[in-house]
């Protein structure tokens, strides 16, 4: 049921407001709202399309401050507030899209400066100002082309034939990551595409056999839990990943087997995801935390760093779909440490296999890939409080404010884009459009939608998905990793992730599923 949320939201009708005019002016009015003022989470912070609000020290003596905001091009504005920290939404849609230069003075009661408290440079970026380039093919074939990509390639047909990955691919040192979501695209193709279903299941099964044959064995700490790297590529080579694991990159591997009992009926798949679980229960801390890097073979924490457990709550939720009502417990412990620790402090931190997080400063690397799939999360557990809406929505706020790009500013020399938008990029340390992002993004939003009934959450999720149909070559379907102009010499080895185009299969599959939804959207 669409709940209404006066709070967060006011639905418009389009239909006799305007179309996308209406929608577009919620959007601007919405962006003169800060979220999560409370904390520093903005330290790092580059670009905003929210108002914000930084925490400059308040000088002794003053009596008030003056915020002082000149564009690199248009007139400079300044108001006054009673606090270094207060948002700037006096004067937030006075100025033009581009680089800010901010000032905050602090003044005495007779309104002389005493004292520089603050300055900041940052990027207001580009609104969202629908409407956007639609779709360019249907949602289903676009799915369908993108999961044949993956399903043809030579690599991947390999597992028919070889009980180990074949290298050609290298992102295979991963796999946890990418022959799991090896078996979940075969899986997919395995439902779809009636034909193809012996040869998918005879890949799948070959792919899941490697992840059980590489797993930790039965009474060991990480007991099923198939390791996060192999070999020596890419980051599996660096001497801080040899011989350790990320903690939650085994439920990844987990879904892949759940996905193949679906498919197949066959009871190991389902028995090693539910021990892939109940290891997890062991490894959890009583604050219902987890350390996100321990040693693959003694399961001892590498660092004082602990995982966003966004993954293992949707895991245990689904384990619990399957009868396994043990995991009920374990999943709301982890809600409670999230709380409590994550979402309070507001630092949606990075946690990727090929990034080192130890030593980080406190939102130093933020992402959308650990705030917005929480959000989702958040949205779709059951029946979310009103606190989990307010979460939700901030999350959402955050993803978009920090790495969503509706317009670039600036073009090449040769007069174009060098990154394609709309887009949302990744994380701070890889300022980068990658398609498993704007899934992210797309499905809190998609997921918001379907909570509340926003329009204007739909219409960003369209323009988002859209977006993926037409960066998909319309050939071949392979779906880009990365968005963004490569010479032909570097485009010859284009990123190109199997987790993260499978989430592109997944969100089209969706917006396939939602198309009478997208047509209440003004044309």
């Amino acid at each position: 049921m669409k709940r209404i949320l006066p709070l967060f939201i006011a639905l418009v009708c389009v239909s006799c407001a305007g179309g996308y005019q209406a929608l577009n002016r919620q959007a601007d009015k919405e962006y003169l709202q800060p979220f999560r003022t409370d904390v520093p989470w903005n330290n790092f912070a580059k670009k905003f399309m929210y108002a914000p609000a930084f925490h400059f020290e308040p000088a002794d003596g003053a009596a008030s401050y003056l915020f002082t905001l000149t564009p690199e091009q248009g007139e400079t504005v300044s108001f006054k507030a009673s606090t270094p920290q207060a948002a700037l939404s006096p004067v937030w849609d006075k100025l033009p899209e581009g680089n800010v230069s901010l000032t905050v003075d602090a003044l005495d009661k007779q309104g002389k400066a005493i004292a520089r408290v603050g300055e900041r440079k940052f990027l207001k970026d580009f609104p969202f100002q629908g409407p956007y380039a639609g779709p360019a093919c249907d949602y289903r074939e676009a799915a369908i082309k993108g999961a044949l990509y993956i399903h043809t390639m030579p690599e991947i047909q390999h597992w028919r034939t070889s009980d180990v990955p074949d290298m050609a691919y290298s992102h295979n040192t991963y796999p946890c990551k990418i022959i799991g979501a090896t078996v979940r695209v075969e899986c997919l193709i395995a439902k779809l595409l009636p034909e193809r279903r012996e040869n998918a299941l005879e890949v799948a099964r070959g792919a899941a056999k490697f992840l059980v044959d590489m797993s930790r064995p039965e009474g060991d700490p990480l007991a099923y839990f198939p390791p996060t790297y192999y070999l020596d590529k890419e980051a599996s080579k660096r001497d801080w990943n040899k011989g350790k694991t990320m903690t939650l990159e085994a439920a990844s591997a987990g879904q892949a087997f759940l996905d193949l009992y679906d498919v197949t009926g066959e009871k190991q798949w389902l028995e090693r995801a539910v021990n892939i679980g109940r290891t997890y229960v062991k490894l959890q801390h009583s604050d219902g935390s987890l350390p996100i890097k321990v040693d693959f073979v003694t399961g001892e924490p590498v660092n004082e760093v602990s995982a966003m457990l966004h993954p293992l709550l949707r895991y245990f939720k689904r384990l619990e779909g399957y009868g396994y009502g043990e995991f009920t417990a374990p999943r709301a412990k982890g809600e409670q440490w999230m709380d409590k620790v994550a979402i309070k402090t507001f630092n949606m931190t990075g946690q990727f296999e090929d990034v080192n997080v130890k030593d980080l400063q406190l939102y130093q690397n933020l992402t959308n890939c650990t705030a917005a799939p929480y959000a989702s999360y958040l949205l779709t557990k059951g029946s979310p409080s009103a606190e989990d809406l307010r979460n939700a929505a901030d999350l959402i706020r955050l993803s978009e404010d920090q790495f969503a790009h509706w317009a670039y500013h600036e073009k090449t020399a040769d007069g174009f884009y060098k990154r394609l938008a709309p887009c949302v990029h990744e994380q701070y340390h890889y300022e980068m459009p990658v398609d498993n992002s704007a899934c992210n993004v797309a499905n809190a939003w998609l997921d918001w939608y379907e909570e509340t009934g926003d329009l204007l959450a739909l219409a960003k999720a369209k323009a988002m998905i859209d977006n993926i149909t037409r960066m998909q070559s319309p050939i071949s379907g392979f779906t880009p990793t990365t968005w963004e102009w490569r010479d032909a010499a570097k485009n010859r080895n284009r990123t190109f992730w199997v987790n993260c185009s499978l989430s592109s299969v997944q969100i089209l599959l969706r917006a396939a599923d939602m198309q009478a939804d997208f047509d209440k959207l003004p044309k």
